[in-house]
């Protein structure tokens, strides 16, 4: 049997080269560093979260009770079935968003590319809220899969819209706009003719916020992430590829086309789902990828990780400023990334306009 060897040798790119006789791997020191550092803060802002409320718990109680070792059942019971729930739904929120946002970015060359800008998560919106008006009774039941469904039909409207015949990068954010503006036209409808129990249920959905979320909801979104956050792995370097633009990509090997939706159907997907279990959290998909770029660069093997912790941390403090800031009454965490995310917006349209 051949002994295995594992050399590490540092690059001056900040990269580890890791082989085990044929097997190699390169791994980006800078990247797995900020990534622990991002996710041990949105892991101490989830400790805070989960011993946060009218039962406080101190966070190595938090932490005790977690790994199993605190004695007290009713403390445990409090933590694991009431408050656990809520934090990872945020963890699983914040990196879903911030990947597809990340994948959008690079699939369309735009710094301004997110899914809450060109039309998907407003897709999922009207959709849940024509739910929740036209049929509140099962609204409960079928929310996500609604949502879901209208984020991949404006998905699918985009895709046909933008890229038929010549592909266009630039037709795809533009086309985006415009169902992002029917959309939220539709939704607007909905409410104005709703009734008044369900307008109220309808905008608190719309705010965005992670209250009352439980395991059945963490269940049901979790399988998403499993097949479409190791996809968006897979093809972090075929986006690289497809940075360099269509040609390029061409000449490298890649099948275009192929590759396009492939990415399409990952980010809609993971903001889709997102979307459909915590309401309309916004600019998390947009600030969480230049965050992580300004940390890491912009290869996006290093970045879909890192934005993805980015992400995570950015939902989870919002989650807890929002809780916090005006106790007793809870804001939802939507409200809170949209005060942060707005200006954030107007300084990259100013930075895109002065360059």
């Amino acid at each position: 049997m051949a002994r295995l060897r594992s050399l590490a040798s540092r690059t001056n790119t900040g990269e580890a080269a890791l082989r085990a006789g044929p097997v190699s791997l390169r791994l980006n020191l800078r990247a797995a560093l900020v990534f622990l550092a991002l996710s041990s803060a949105a892991f101490a802002g989830g400790v805070a979260n989960v011993g946060y409320g009218a039962y406080p718990v101190p966070p190595l109680e938090v932490v005790r009770t977690l790994l199993g070792l605190a004695d007290d059942s009713g403390q445990a019971f409090v933590i694991n079935t009431l408050r656990l729930p809520r934090a990872l739904v945020a963890v699983a929120v914040g990196a879903a968003l911030a990947v597809s946002g990340a994948m959008l970015q690079g699939l369309t060359r735009n710094d301004l590319a997110a899914p809450d800008i060109i039309g998907v998560n407003a897709g999922a919106s009207l959709a849940a809220v024509s739910l929740i008006v036209a049929a509140p009774a099962a609204a409960t039941a079928y929310l996500q899969p609604a949502a879901l469904g209208g984020a991949f039909l404006v998905a699918g409207l985009l895709y046909a819209l933008a890229w038929r015949g010549n592909s266009s990068p630039v037709r795809l954010v533009l086309v985006g706009i415009g169902l992002n503006a029917i959309a939220a036209a539709g939704t607007t409808l909905m409410i104005t003719i709703g009734e008044m129990q369900q307008v109220s249920f309808a905008l608190i959905w719309l705010a965005g916020s992670v209250h009352g979320r439980g395991w059945d909801e963490l269940q049901s979104f979790a399988p998403w992430l499993v097949v479409l956050l190791p996809l968006a792995l897979f093809l972090a370097r075929r986006l690289n590829a497809m940075n360099l633009g269509d040609d390029v990509a061409r000449v490298l090997g890649l099948r275009v086309e192929t590759t396009r939706g492939l990415l399409l159907l990952a980010s809609v997907g993971l903001a889709g789902t997102a979307v459909a279990t915590a309401g309309a959290v916004g600019f998390v998909a947009l600030m969480a990828p230049h965050i992580a770029r300004q940390l890491v660069g912009s290869s996006y093997g290093a970045l879909i990780p890192v934005a993805a912790a980015t992400g995570a941390a950015i939902v989870v403090g919002a989650d807890f400023v929002g809780r916090t800031l005006f106790a007793p009454v809870e804001i939802p965490a939507g409200i809170v990334t949209a005060v942060l995310g707005a200006p954030f917006f107007l300084y990259l349209l100013h930075r895109s306009r002065n360059k």
